[in-house]
């Protein structure tokens, strides 16, 4: 069965439907986590280059509703448009958050405030980005994972899991990232695949897009894990084909706070993570500065591995 979002009748048109010719950059951040101090003063410090400047968010803004809202008010106000995708840190319901929704209710919550913003989700209308790089379209997808990038020698998700917290390594969405109303987050993952693959699928066949997911769209990036048992978390096999199927001139992603471009069957991927503060401070380049998206960072200065 598939949930459909409630609560606002229409989404609301982006504050622009694309950036003057020439002018305005895109430009992408993510895992924000903004409930460490250092990382909150750096959003504070967060300003656009131009007035035409889009800024896509991949997710993880923090746990606590609050939070999220206060950190979507500050940058939509300064960007000229903000585009969100969830995180897992966004889904999770943490027993000190005084909004105490679960699943597809807390995902819900934060639609509606990101409308009531003019921020574009999952949920709304695809933006055309006019600028550099353009004309493209902006997809930000929700579609989770399955426990489908697993450890070699495990053929199911039990053997996988089993294998994960044999190695100590269990992630935090087994206690707060709650899937109701669906049985189990692989299910509500798999009504998320059919949802934006059709969406995608209606996409003109003319235009390229950048596909804006807190997840790697391909395990390819996950190979560097330091704990590779942690990539049960990180994605979903069936995604694969998407960066190619549906033209992605970007892919645009988080969650592994390992910052880098890769190019994976012709298409960039991009991950554009700032991460907790004992990750950022190692290094070299300042922290929380957006990754400008189109054109490619390799048509810019040349690819990096």
């Amino acid at each position: 069965m598939t949930y459909e979002i409630r609560g606002t009748p229409s989404p609301p048109a982006a504050r622009h439907s694309g950036a003057a010719a020439g002018g305005g950059k895109l430009v992408a951040v993510s895992d924000l986590h903004i409930r460490y101090a250092e990382n909150r003063d750096i959003v504070e410090r967060l300003r656009p280059e131009s007035d035409e400047d889009w800024l896509l968010i991949a997710g993880d803004i923090g746990e606590f509703a609050a939070d999220v809202e206060w950190a979507l008010r500050v940058l939509s106000e300064r960007f000229a448009q903000v585009v969100w995708a969830p995180g897992n840190h966004e889904l999770w319901t943490p027993p000190e958050d005084p909004v105490q929704l679960r699943g597809v209710r807390r995902y819900e919550h934060f639609v509606e405030i990101c409308r009531g913003l003019g921020v574009l989700t999952p949920e709304d209308p695809y933006p055309v980005w006019e600028g550099p790089g353009g004309p493209c379209v902006i997809a930000p997808l929700f579609v989770l994972y399955d426990y489908s990038f697993r450890p070699a020698g495990a053929h199911d998700k039990e053997a996988a899991l089993a294998l994960a917290e044999k190695a100590g390594v269990v992630c935090t969405d087994e206690y707060f990232l709650h899937p109701d109303p669906y049985p189990t987050r692989d299910d509500w993952c798999r009504a998320r695949l059919a949802f934006t693959e059709a969406r995608l699928a209606a996409v003109p066949a003319g235009l390229p897009t950048v596909l804006v997911n807190h997840f790697p769209l391909v395990r390819e990036p996950t190979r560097v894990l330091r704990y590779p048992e942690f990539a049960l978390w990180c994605g979903t096999e069936a995604t694969a084909d998407w960066p190619t199927r549906f033209r992605a001139a970007s892919v645009v992603y988080g969650h592994l706070h390992i910052p880098r471009l890769i190019e994976w069957e012709g298409v960039p991927h991009q991950e554009v993570s700032l991460g907790y503060p004992r990750e950022w401070r190692r290094r070299a380049a300042p922290p929380g500065r957006p990754v400008q998206i189109l054109p490619p960072a390799h048509q810019r200065q040349g690819p990096q591995r």
